[in-house]
């Protein structure tokens, strides 16, 4: 038992309790930012979100809070190309650089999308939804294959970028069935990214034990939490903290 990894999985279970945000977007960066090799740090990510992934998803189905057409059609896009990217590092070699970079892109957009507000992008969709309806199946699939890559070498996306891409395509699903969505679809896309970074030897279950241990107590404080602190202002301060992780990995991979 790592007291250290413990109390990180405490850290980052409260704050997802209390924003919502993917645990791969805190779980990742603090690892790789920690002396985790990427790889480790990601594949152990991954490994920790199927299994807790899963566990919501069959909670949002009995409470019928997700779209499964939908998550279908992400999955249609995301699990090929989870696969593409594995076979591609398994061909090419697995470079930190690549990893590094790939997992700062990922923050950088996952901390714009906390810092500019899931409304704002649900207000510009809702304007242009006619336009968008003519083209949205071929979009939903291309949005998989954007997430499938960058879930794939960073394991972030998921979570905040995979429910703004649902908020932008689907501005009328209700906000309670784009979260079952989301998670809905990322069980599939964290699974099989999950099982290719196993097959490459990047997880460290003794270390997904250890964050397990914290985060389950931290979710549990942090959905009590939750309201009781300025959404807003915890958002904000999330989002400037994952963009300082995200441009300190970005220039490590340079």
């Amino acid at each position: 038992m790592d007291l250290a990894f413990v109390a990180l999985g405490l850290l980052v279970g409260t704050l997802v309790g209390m924003t919502g945000v993917g645990a791969g977007s805190l779980v990742t960066p603090a690892l790789a930012l920690s002396g985790v090799p990427p790889a480790i740090a990601i594949g152990t990510d991954l490994a920790y979100a199927a299994a807790s992934k899963t566990v919501g998803a069959f909670t949002h189905r009995y409470q019928r809070s997700l779209d499964l057409r939908i998550a279908a059609l992400l999955a249609l896009g995301s699990v090929p190309a989870s696969v593409l990217t594995i076979a591609f590092l398994a061909v090419h070699g697995v470079r930190n650089s690549l990893l590094n970079a790939a997992l700062a892109l990922a923050l950088i957009l996952t901390a714009s999308v906390l810092l500019v507000g899931r409304a704002r992008f649900q207000g510009v969709a809702a304007r242009y939804e006619g336009r968008i309806h003519q083209v949205r199946l071929p979009l939903t699939i291309a949005a998989g294959v954007v997430l499938g890559v960058l879930v794939s070498l960073s394991s972030v996306g998921a979570g905040a970028l995979g429910a703004v891409m649902l908020v932008a395509l689907y501005p009328r699903l209700p906000a309670m069935s784009v979260a079952g969505t989301d998670i809905a679809h990322a069980v599939p896309l964290t699974l099989v990214a999950g099982l290719g970074h196993l097959w490459l030897g990047h997880v460290d279950f003794a270390l997904a034990a250890n964050l397990l241990a914290g985060s389950v107590p931290g979710i549990i404080a942090g959905s009590l939490l939750a309201g009781r602190m300025p959404d807003a202002l915890v958002r904000r301060v999330l989002g400037c903290v994952l963009l300082y992780a995200g441009a300190r990995l970005g220039l490590g991979a340079i």
